[in-house]
């Protein structure tokens, strides 16, 4: 535990020491602002539903920038083997970049909740959706960082490890599509890994333990990968 608490705070710090991760969130939280004024002086609704679909598109392009360096940079610096020949294991190292990235997610999303403080101070919201939509971006968000760190973990050339966790990310985020092609049970299995139809239920205020389970599913299974990408190395 006490490795695990150090290498996080070294990760952390390395992630917000780089101007990357002031760059993204700067970007994310500038696109989001005048969706959501745009959208308030427009509608006139005390709503955040159009901005957690906003964000979590905007999660879908920005965490392939967050991740592609966590591992493929160190396997091309030789600073990774140095990492895993020391005393900690696979799966601290990967719980700690993830922790790391997940920091800098939640603080991300985190600042926007001051849309729901205006929203509240000129109207009524609905708190239901604000919560679950909250919690639905976090839980996209960790779905999509165990993938992307599992892709950087299978390269050294970080622009690759951008490129196709943005490919990866984009399938899944539309895979809904291909389910007009299909009928009966592998309709349903298609549906079943669109990230948008497991997101929706949260930006919506309806929450469902199989959505739920997806995300954590998922988040695990990129774990896993990774941890077994490093294993191989």
């Amino acid at each position: 535990m006490n490795r695990l608490m150090v290498l996080t705070g070294k990760e952390t710090s390395a992630l917000f020491s780089s101007p990357i991760a002031y760059a993204v969130m700067a970007v994310f939280l500038l696109l989001l602002g005048y969706s959501f004024s745009i959208t308030l002086f427009v509608s006139k609704n005390a709503t955040l539903v159009h901005v957690f679909f906003q964000a979590a598109m905007l999660l879908v392009l920005i965490v392939p920038i967050i991740t592609m360096r966590q591992f493929s940079e160190e396997r091309r610096s030789g600073t990774l083997e140095l990492l895993l020949t020391g005393p900690a294991h696979e799966i601290e190292v990967v719980l700690a970049k993830w922790l790391a990235c997940m920091a800098v997610i939640t603080l991300m999303t985190g600042l926007t909740f001051g849309y729901a403080i205006v929203l509240a101070i000129y109207g009524d919201p609905d708190w239901g959706p604000v919560y679950s939509g909250y919690a639905g971006l976090l839980l996209l968000g960790g779905a999509l960082v165990s993938i992307g760190l599992a892709l950087s973990a299978l390269t050294t050339n970080q622009v690759v490890a951008a490129v196709v966790s943005l490919g990866v990310f984009g399938l899944l985020w539309g895979i809904d599509g291909l389910a007009a092609f299909a009928t009966g049970r592998t309709e349903n299995w298609i549906l079943g890994l669109s990230l948008l139809g497991r997101f929706t239920p949260f930006a919506t205020g309806a929450l469902y333990l199989s959505d739920l389970g997806f995300f954590l599913v998922v988040t695990l299974l990129g774990m896993f990968l990774c941890v077994r990408a490093l294993a191989r190395r």
